[in-house]
C-alpha cells in the first residue's frame, strides 16, 4: 500500500527557512517523479516544484530562487527546502507521485508564514 507523509510544517516568521520531507513507503521512489503543491482554503491547489527521476526539477515562479526540491533515493524521501519565507506562502503543502496511472497524494503538513 503506498503511502506518502509530509512533515517539517511549522509557523515560520517571514524570511526565515523550512524544509518539508516527503516520505513514501510501499514504492521505490527512484522509478518516479515527484511534485510538491500548496493550497489556501478556497483556492486551487498550486503546483510549486516537480523533480523527475534523474533529478530534473521545475520551479513555479513565484518560488524560483527561494525554494529547492530534491530526493533522496537510500531514504525514500523528497523534500522540499524553502528559504526567504513570505507570508503568501502560507498553505497546506502536499507532495505526490503518479503510479500505475493514479495519483498518489499525502495528507499534507501546514506551513504558516507570519510575523
Amino acid at each position: 500500500q503506498v503511502q506518502l507523509v509530509e512533515s517539517g510544517g511549522e509557523l515560520v516568521q517571514p524570511g526565515g527557512s523550512l524544509r518539508l520531507s516527503c516520505e513514501a513507503s510501499g514504492m521505490i521512489i527512484r522509478f518516479e517523479d515527484f511534485d510538491w503543491y500548496r493550497q489556501v482554503p478556497g483556492k486551487q491547489r498550486e503546483l510549486v516544484a516537480e523533480i523527475d527521476t534523474r533529478g530534473n526539477t521545475n520551479y513555479a515562479d513565484s518560488v524560483k530562487g527561494r525554494f529547492t526540491v530534491s530526493r533522496d533515493n537510500s531514504k525514500n524521501t523528497v523534500y522540499l527546502q524553502m528559504s526567504d519565507l513570505k507570508p503568501e506562502d502560507t498553505a497546506t503543502y502536499y507532495c505526490k507521485t503518479l503510479l500505475a496511472r493514479r495519483d498518489y497524494w499525502g495528507r499534507g503538513t501546514q506551513v504558516t508564514v507570519s510575523s
